[in-house]
């Protein structure tokens, strides 16, 4: 497979395939790079989108479902969405509860104005082209919905920033040599890295047509969390 790197342009079937080989160890490298922080954020992120029961909410880039189940137990209709087979296979191991799709974010497979909230947690800054994604987002959702993006962001203390990218973000893929694919975990590295800070990622959601974007930042801003309407 050729070295899929966050400076080159992303490859849908490239970004696929490396998702398919980390698929197994997909929560523990969540962990990882979260330095343990990942269940905080999740908590926070399934606060934000705030699943009512009878609602009907897209979970993307869900992977092995993690990310989906509160919103099962909220009581929604919960669509657990990802282009990686090899991530749904072991999701669907995990959590047979679950209904997953198989969907690409440029393509989603479903009908205009159908979500009542579309959410994406550490995938958007995977997908090829990031405004085409959002602009699919807004068009999957009702009027009146929202969108809620958890992503590795920016940390506003500079010395947090430093810290992390010179701890966390260069001690990975150094374990990666060990691994049985050190291209996915150092292109999830320097993903992150490559990654714009929060207020560009705001002015780009407001640009592909959603209102009242905000974010909030967690852990300092090693994580942001976007909300915005349609």
């Amino acid at each position: 497979m050729h070295q899929t790197r966050a400076d080159l342009d992303k490859k849908r079937a490239e970004v696929s395939a490396m998702f398919d080989g980390v698929a197994e160890r997909y929560d523990l490298l969540n962990s990882l790079l979260s330095l343990g922080r990942d269940r905080g954020w999740r908590r926070e992120t399934v606060a934000a989108v705030a699943a009512r029961p009878g609602e009907r909410v897209l979970d993307l880039a869900a992977g092995t479902g993690t990310s989906s189940l509160p919103f099962l137990e909220a009581g929604a209709h919960v669509f657990p969405t990802d282009l990686s087979m090899g991530m749904l296979r072991v999701g669907k191991q995990q959590q047979p509860r679950l209904s997953f799709v198989r969907g690409d974010a440029l393509a989603l497979p479903f009908a205009d104005s159908v979500f009542d909230a579309v959410t994406i947690s550490y995938g958007l800054r995977n997908v090829e082209d990031t405004a085409a994604a959002l602009r699919e987002m807004l068009r999957v959702t009702r009027p009146g919905g929202r969108l809620v993006i958890a992503e590795f962001s920016t940390p506003v203390n500079r010395a947090l920033r430093f810290a992390y990218a010179q701890g966390a973000l260069r001690v990975l893929p150094v374990a990666a040599r060990v691994s049985s694919n050190p291209v996915a975990y150092g292109y999830l590295a320097e993903s992150i890295l490559a990654w714009p800070a929060q207020k560009e990622l705001a002015d780009l959601i407001a640009d592909c047509g959603w209102r009242s974007v905000e974010w909030k930042n967690l852990t300092g801003g090693i994580v942001a969390l976007h909300r915005a309407w349609k």
